[in-house]
C-alpha cells in the first residue's frame, strides 16, 4: 500500500497517539481534564482545542473518550422543579411516546401527588393544544383532580368521552369534568347525563339511543387530544372493576381483560376487547377511542403498570403523565421486553 507524505505522516502521528493513550500518566490525565473542560463546559470544538492546545484534532477526541471512560467526565440531566427530566426522557425514548412527564412525587401522599400529576398535565396541555383542538375528558378520579389546576389553555372545546360513576371521594360527574374544564378554557362543553355502568344491558342500550345521550357520544369523534386515566383489572385498581359482581370480573378476566381506559377494555397487547360487562357501558366507540390523534394518560404507582404497558404496546395512550414510582416499573418492564426478544 503506498501512501504520500501527508498520509504517511497522519498515519504516524495516530500511532503516536494511541501509545500515549495507553500510557495514561499523570500528565496525560491533566491533558484529558483540560481537553474536558474546555469542550464541555466552555463550549471549545474539538478543532479550536487542537489549535489551542497545540495537538491533533483527532486525540482530543480519544481524550474526550478516554475521559468519560474514566469517569473523569459525568453527564447528568437534572430534574427541572418536581419534574425529573432524565427520567421522563429515558420514558419516551423507551416507548416512542409523544410526550413522557416523569414526576418525583417522593415523600407525597396519594392526594398531593395526584394534585402535583395533574398540574403537570395541566402545563402539558397549556403547551401542546392549539385553539384548533379538541379535548375529550372521560370521568375518572385523576380526571376530576386535573381539571381542577387547568389554567393558560387556548379557546377549545371540551367533549364528555363516558357517562360517570358514584365513588367515595369524588363529587363531580362526568359533566361537572367537562364543564369545569370547558370554563378554563373557554370553549364549548359537548355534555350528556348518563351514568358509566348499568345494571343491564336493556338499559344500557335504551339510554344510549336517547336524543341528548347520542348526540353527546357522536361528538366524541371530534376529539384530537384526551386525557384519560388508566384502571388495571384489579380490587382497588378499577372504579368498574369495584362496582361490578365477582362474576362479571371473572368473567372480563376470563376474556382477557387485563385493564380499562373510560370503560373500555383491553388485553395485555392493548387490544379492544369486549367482554358481556361492554354492553353495560356508556362510553366513547372503540374506533372512536383509536382515533384521536393523542391521548395522554395520567398514572401513580407500581399496581398499574401492567395495564398501562399493556396500554402502550396496544397503542391506546401515546403520552404519559406519571410518577417516579411507576416510571421505573414501566423501564424495567420494556429491559426484560428488550431481553426477552434477545435485543
Amino acid at each position: 500500500m503506498v501512501f504520500d507524505a501527508a498520509g504517511a505522516r497522519m498515519q504516524h502521528t495516530v500511532g503516536v497517539e494511541e501509545m500515549d493513550m495507553e500510557r495514561r500518566g499523570p500528565a496525560e490525565l491533566v491533558m484529558a481534564a483540560a481537553v474536558a473542560r474546555r469542550h464541555y463546559l466552555a463550549g471549545r470544538s474539538k478543532i479550536e482545542i487542537a489549535e489551542e492546545l497545540g495537538i491533533s484534532r483527532f486525540k482530543v477526541a480519544r481524550l474526550l473518550d478516554f475521559a468519560r471512560e474514566r469517569g473523569m467526565v459525568r453527564i447528568e440531566i437534572v430534574a427541572e422543579g418536581d419534574i425529573d427530566l432524565d427520567r421522563s426522557a429515558r420514558l419516551q425514548e423507551a416507548f416512542g411516546l409523544r410526550h413522557a412527564i416523569v414526576v418525583n412525587g417522593t415523600g407525597l401522599d396519594v392526594r398531593t401527588l395526584s394534585e402535583h400529576l395533574g398540574e403537570a398535565t395541566s402545563r402539558l396541555l397549556g403547551e401542546i393544544l392549539t385553539d384548533t383542538d379538541v379535548l375529550g375528558l372521560p370521568w375518572a378520579r385523576s380526571i376530576d383532580i386535573l381539571t381542577k389546576s387547568l389554567r393558560n389553555l387556548p379557546a377549545v372545546d371540551v367533549v364528555q368521552l363516558c357517562g360517570a360513576m358514584e365513588v367515595p371521594g369524588v363529587n363531580s360527574s362526568a359533566v361537572d369534568i367537562v364543564r369545569r374544564a370547558a370554563q378554563a378554557t373557554g370553549g364549548s362543553a359537548s355534555i350528556f347525563h348518563a351514568a358509566l355502568l348499568l345494571d343491564d344491558e336493556v338499559t344500557a342500550s335504551t339510554i344510549r339511543r336517547e336524543r341528548r345521550v347520542a348526540h353527546g357520544l357522536a361528538q366524541t369523534a371530534r376529539v384530537t387530544t384526551a386525557v384519560v386515566g388508566i384502571g388495571a383489572w384489579d380490587p382497588g385498581l378499577s372504579t368498574i372493576y369495584d362496582a361490578v359482581a365477582p362474576a362479571d370480573r371473572d368473567e372480563a378476566l376470563a376474556a382477557g381483560v387485563v385493564g380499562e381506559i373510560a370503560g373500555r377494555f383491553f388485553d395485555a397487547d392493548g387490544h379492544l376487547i369486549e367482554p358481556p360487562l361492554s354492553k353495560r357501558i356508556i362510553t366513547i366507540g372503540a374506533q372512536e377511542l383509536c382515533a384521536i390523534p393523542e391521548v395522554i394518560g395520567i398514572v401513580m404507582g407500581r399496581p398499574k403498570a401492567r395495564a398501562v404497558a399493556a396500554a402502550l404496546r396496544g397503542g391506546l395512550v401515546n403520552a404519559l403523565v406519571v410518577d417516579i414510582i411507576q416510571c421505573d416499573a414501566l423501564l424495567a418492564d420494556a429491559e426484560s421486553s428488550r431481553v426477552a426478544a434477545g435485543v
